[in-house]
């Protein structure tokens, strides 16, 4: 449904109801303007499937940002299935979601590719890859670039570091921009727990966060602060880190913040746009989701979809750190939010004025 009026700046939207399980499979792709589009493969409980589609209008988006950021050919798309409450998904009842969202992807014909994300694992890429080939991030041994999780917080990193710099962190003997700063992971999945340690190892001071009590164990092993989200997230500290769900930045959690800046990997973390505005009066430089958390899909599009060796998916990843230190320059040079000098990047690549 290209161009209609509930999506305007949506390429396609399609709704179907999975032949196996009867749930709603949504499956937006916001642009092929770059190349065709990819994007994750959302599973979660929401109050209504509406609200799920609507965080997949809102995901679908992002990707496209996120993909002409960082210079790949690829569009913004994205799958989610919103599971109704109290709806028991057992493993067999997963293995039909599974291939109904294969054949979702299948009939788009090329059009979109779909990879893992909240609720789903490279396995499950595996059995989606049963119904469709348009798969990626299967594991290693099925052919695949295998869990995107460490190039994310490898990404991060990158985005950290040149912000670390900017915040003017490190030792005089030249040991990394990180070192010596303090800074706040507030969630600890795959990536956010990979990326303490990464921060750890670089000489950071760690404040750690998860609402699962047990992640306190990778807290006391590297000798960081425990904390409850909401105290970790306006902790005192150099950086906020977001790396659980998003919407976590609002107006209202702006004027409690105490930190210089907030990166991190967590997807739409703002809540209402203008919170970058609020974040930029405050003197708290925010970088992009999309920006530092794009490790991830750089290295799945570098190895599966143009096929190219790993050492350069790993540099592309690095690279990250020279996009950041860019857009910061040109931030302060315009006198602007980083977000609004990532957004002009984005419409150049994509030659539109609205991203939609």
């Amino acid at each position: 449904m290209p161009g209609s009026p509930q999506w305007p700046h949506h390429e396609s939207v399609v709704i179907s109801s999975g032949a196996r399980t009867g749930l709603p499979v949504i499956i937006a792709v916001h642009s092929s303007v770059l190349g065709p589009a990819a994007g994750g493969c959302r599973i979660w409980r929401y109050p209504r499937w509406q609200d799920g589609l609507e965080d997949a209008l809102r995901l679908s988006a992002a990707m496209t940002a996120k993909f002409a950021a960082a210079g790949l050919a690829c569009g913004g798309g994205k799958t989610v299935v919103a599971l109704p409450e109290g709806y028991d998904l057992t493993p067999d009842r997963r293995h039909d979601l599974l291939s109904d969202i294969g054949d979702a992807v299948e009939a788009l014909d090329g059009r979109y590719a779909t990879a893992p994300d909240v609720g789903t694992s490279t396995l499950d890429m595996v059995v989606i890859g049963e119904r469709t080939s348009h798969v990626f991030c299967k594991p290693t041994e099925h052919g695949g670039s295998g869990d995107s999780s460490p190039a994310t917080a490898d990404g991060t990193l990158a985005a950290l570091r040149a912000v670390g710099a900017r915040l003017g962190g490190g030792a005089a003997d030249g040991t990394g921009p990180l070192r010596g700063l303090r800074l706040a992971v507030v969630g600890l999945g795959n990536v956010g727990s990979r990326l303490a340690e990464l921060l750890s190892e670089a000489g950071a001071e760690l404040v750690l966060s998860d609402i699962d009590a047990g992640k306190r164990e990778l807290a006391d092993r590297l000798g960081a602060t425990w904390a409850e989200p909401h105290e970790a997230l306006t902790a005192e500290v150099d950086i906020v880190v977001p790396a659980a769900l998003g919407g976590v930045l609002t107006e209202q959690i702006v004027p409690e913040l105490r930190c210089r800046a907030v990166v991190g990997p967590a997807n739409n973390q703002l809540a209402v746009p203008q919170v970058a505005d609020s974040l930029q009066t405050r003197g708290i430089v925010w970088v992009p989701d999309h920006i530092a958390s794009a490790g991830g899909v750089i290295h799945a599009v570098t190895v599966e979809l143009d096929k190219r060796p790993e050492d350069e998916a790993r540099q592309r990843v690095r690279g990250i750190e020279h996009t950041v230190a860019g857009l910061l320059q040109d931030a302060d040079s315009g006198g602007v939010t980083v977000a609004a000098v990532t957004e002009e990047l984005v419409r150049a690549r994509l030659g539109t004025p609205d991203l939609g």
